[in-house]
């Protein structure tokens, strides 16, 4: 499985605007199969509690806020190019008129 850091670096997606490629990226998450789409929430699941563990422990350790803050950071750049390549299979190629068949 290739990942991809962004949406324009998808061969399908290239010569696509910004908001039609996010709603061809999301058509194509409608089409996750139940065990990619529980692999994308416990990963997801992975990434925000410790944010919320962190959280709750800045009573006792207010440096507990910044791991907290590093979590949340870490969200978009690991997450979204694993879901882009879960994604990816399920987008069309482009036809010949040069747009994308959902």
């Amino acid at each position: 499985m290739k990942f991809y850091l962004s949406t324009r670096q998808i061969p399908e997606l290239k010569e696509l605007s910004m908001p039609e490629r996010m709603a061809a990226l999301r058509a194509a998450e409608n089409k996750l199969t139940a065990p990619e789409k529980t692999l994308l929430n416990i990963l997801k699941l992975l990434i925000i509690v410790p944010v919320f563990v962190f959280i709750l422990r800045a009573g006792e350790d207010w440096f507990a806020l910044v791991w907290a803050g590093c979590f949340i950071l870490a969200y978009p750049f690991f997450l979204k190019p694993f879901q882009y390549s879960l994604s990816v299979k399920y987008l069309k190629l482009k036809s010949e008129n040069g747009e994308l068949s959902q």
